[in-house]
């Protein structure tokens, strides 16, 4: 997926810099392909709203979207500067854009720590601007969170998984973790792309790291969470 190999992808672009974009919303399929689900708000009551960045968003929707208890998935952009863009606007890297996954998912069924045991075991979250030989900023790795409390959980998993990959000697996490900013719905033809294209590319960049086995379990990852939010506070 990696069509344009200039060097000035590895760099945010400035505002100014942005492509102008347009004001319409890329029309995609009321339905998911895979199970029927909205794809669009308003999603079933009950259910929560999770955002990842972890390289192609194609095989990235496939993970997410086999999980038990995630009800819907859609892929799109997040996190630049030009309103509503086109697959090929973002890999100019002058959108600044995130190849984004959303998950809806209900929080009886699957927590949102094991939403972040997927992002953070599926990738490789200390290569910047890339994933293996996919370079850009729409590639990098980044957790949009909705809510103080996804906040804290994904800056908790962070030091959590930084622990793991330091002691077998890999490198310092890359990951953005900040609120999510809008999040414009990819072209329809990206939407559950490995479902009507069963042998698309979908690359493994996974690291073979595994997140601490219990920070997943709701009294454990809440532990994790408030002291993340200490530690924070007290650096302040």
């Amino acid at each position: 997926m990696s069509w344009f190999g200039d060097s000035h992808k590895l760099k945010m672009p400035i505002p100014a810099e942005a492509l102008p974009g347009r004001e319409g919303a890329m029309p995609v399929p009321d339905q998911h392909a895979v199970n029927g689900a909205p794809l669009r708000p308003p999603y079933p009551a009950g259910t929560e709203i999770a955002e990842f960045g972890l390289g192609c968003f194609w095989g990235a929707e496939k993970l997410f979207w086999q999980t038990p208890g995630v009800v819907s998935t859609a892929v799109g952009y997040s996190g630049g500067y030009t309103p509503n863009p086109t697959y090929e606007e973002v890999c100019t890297g002058r959108t600044g854009h995130i190849e984004t996954v959303r998950v809806i998912f209900d929080p009886k069924r699957v927590s949102y720590g094991e939403l972040l045991k997927l992002f953070w075991e599926d990738h490789d979250p200390t290569q910047g601007m890339r994933q293996g030989g996919d370079h850009g900023t729409q590639y990098r790795s980044a957790i949009l969170t909705h809510g103080e409390a996804q906040q804290r959980e994904a800056e908790a998993s962070r030091e959590a998984f930084q622990a793991s990959l330091k002691a077998v000697g890999r490198g310092i996490i890359t990951t953005e973790i900040h609120p999510a900013p809008e999040f414009y719905f990819a072209e329809a033809y990206h939407q559950q792309y490995l479902k009507k294209v069963p042998n698309g590319y979908c690359p493994n960049h996974s690291t073979g790291v595994t997140l601490p086995a219990d920070f997943f379990k709701s009294e454990t990852a809440a532990q994790r969470a408030a002291d993340a939010a200490a530690a924070i506070q007290k650096a302040r």
